[in-house]
C-alpha cells in the first residue's frame, strides 16, 4: 500500500512560518512512532527562485503536476488577499479536490481554496483580520470567524500563523488517533489540542495575577478530571469570584469554565478509549462524568461519533503502533 502523500505548496513570497510548520510535522522521519509516516513532498506553483519572508530563498524540486498524486495538499498563507492565485494552480486545486484529494489552507491560504471553488456551500476559517473580507467576497461560504480550525471533511481551514499547527496535529490525530498525535504534539513542545477559539487573543487586559491564577486552575483541572467540580469550587480554589472566574475563562478560551473543562474530559474519554480495554462507565467515571449517559451526550456533541465507533477506529490503530 503506498504512502500517503502530503504535498506544501511554494511560491513567491511564501509564509516562511506556516510552511515551515507543515514541513515540520510531515517532512520528519518518526520511527519511534511505529505507524507508517507520511511521504512528503514541496511542489513549487511557479517558476524560478522563490522568495520567502525573512530573505530567504528556496528551491523547490517538483513541478505543479505533482499535485495530480497528492492525498493531502497544504497551502500555507496566500501572498496577499487581494490578489488573484494563477488560473492554472486554481485548476489543479480544482482536479484534486474533484478526485477526492484532503485540501488544507493556512491562515490567508483559504482564499486559494475560496477562488477555486471549492469553499462553495462549506464551512472555512481563517485569520480574524480576514474574516469580513472572506465573508464579503465568497458569500456562498460560511465563515466562522472564531474557530482554530475548521475540519469540514475533505476541505481543513485554519486560523493564522500558528492555529495552522493545531489543524495540522488535528490532521494526524485524524489519520493516526489521539495517541500517536499527543506523541507528535510532545515532541514539537506544544499542545495536543489547544481549547476556545481566536476571541482568545484579541486583545483584552487581564491582570498577571489573575492569568496566573487561572492558569494553575487549569492545570489542577487538567490533572484532576475525575473529581466533582463546579463553577464555584473552581472559583474558590483559584482564588476568585465565580462571576469573575467566568469572566476570565471567556477572555483566556472563549469559552466558559464548565464548557471547557467538559471538553478536557472528552479528551480523556478519548486517550482512554483507544489505550484501554476498560467498560464506558469506569472510562466514565476516570474522565469525571457523572454516568455513561452523559459521557455519550458529551462525546457525540464534541467528536461527531459515539465512543464506541471511535473506539473501533483508534483503538487498532494504537495497537499497531505499540
Amino acid at each position: 500500500m503506498k504512502k500517503h502523500l502530503v504535498v506544501a505548496l511554494a511560491y513567491d513570497r511564501l509564509c516562511t512560518f506556516e510552511f515551515g510548520c507543515t514541513v515540520e510535522l510531515f517532512a520528519l522521519e518518526r520511527p519511534e512512532l511505529g505507524v507508517e509516516w507520511y511521504d512528503f513532498a514541496v511542489c513549487a506553483v511557479e517558476p524560478g527562485p522563490i522568495r520567502a519572508l525573512g530573505g530567504v530563498t528556496l528551491q523547490a524540486p517538483y513541478a505543479p503536476e505533482l499535485l495530480e498524486r497528492a492525498d493531502t495538499i497544504v497551502i500555507p498563507g496566500w501572498r496577499d488577499a487581494d490578489e488573484a492565485p494563477p488560473a492554472a494552480l486554481l485548476a489543479l486545486i480544482r482536479a484534486a479536490y474533484a478526485r477526492g484529494a484532503r485540501l488544507c489552507s493556512i491562515c490567508s491560504g483559504v482564499f486559494v481554496l475560496a477562488a477555486a471553488g471549492v469553499l462553495d456551500g462549506r464551512r472555512a476559517t481563517t485569520h480574524w483580520r480576514y474574516a469580513d473580507k472572506l465573508a464579503r467576497r465568497f458569500p456562498r461560504i460560511e465563515v466562522l470567524a472564531d474557530d482554530l480550525y475548521v475540519d469540514d471533511g475533505q476541505v481543513i481551514t485554519s486560523a493564522g500563523s500558528a492555529a495552522g499547527l493545531d489543524m495540522l496535529l488535528h490532521l494526524v490525530r485524524r489519520d493516526y488517533g489521539a495517541r500517536v498525535g499527543n506523541l507528535v504534539a510532545r515532541r514539537l513542545v506544544v499542545a495536543p489540542h489547544r481549547e476556545g477559539g481566536q476571541a482568545q487573543f484579541l486583545p483584552r487586559p487581564m491582570a498577571h495575577d489573575q492569568q496566573g491564577r487561572l492558569s494553575k486552575l487549569m492545570d489542577w483541572l487538567r490533572a484532576h478530571p475525575a473529581q466533582p467540580h463546579t463553577v464555584a469550587s473552581m472559583a474558590a480554589r483559584a482564588a476568585m469570584s465565580p462571576r469573575t472566574l467566568q469572566r476570565q475563562f471567556a477572555d483566556a478560551t472563549g469559552l466558559g469554565p464548565v464548557e471547557w473543562l467538559i471538553r478536557e474530559r472528552v479528551a480523556v474519554v478519548k486517550d482512554l478509549l483507544e489505550t484501554a480495554d476498560l467498560p464506558l462507565a469506569l472510562v466514565a467515571e476516570r474522565a469525571g462524568f457523572a454516568s455513561e449517559e452523559s459521557l455519550r451526550h458529551h462525546f457525540r456533541r464534541l467528536a461527531a461519533t459515539s465512543p464506541g465507533a471511535y473506539r473501533r477506529q483508534f483503538a487498532g490503530q494504537a495497537e499497531a503502533g505499540r
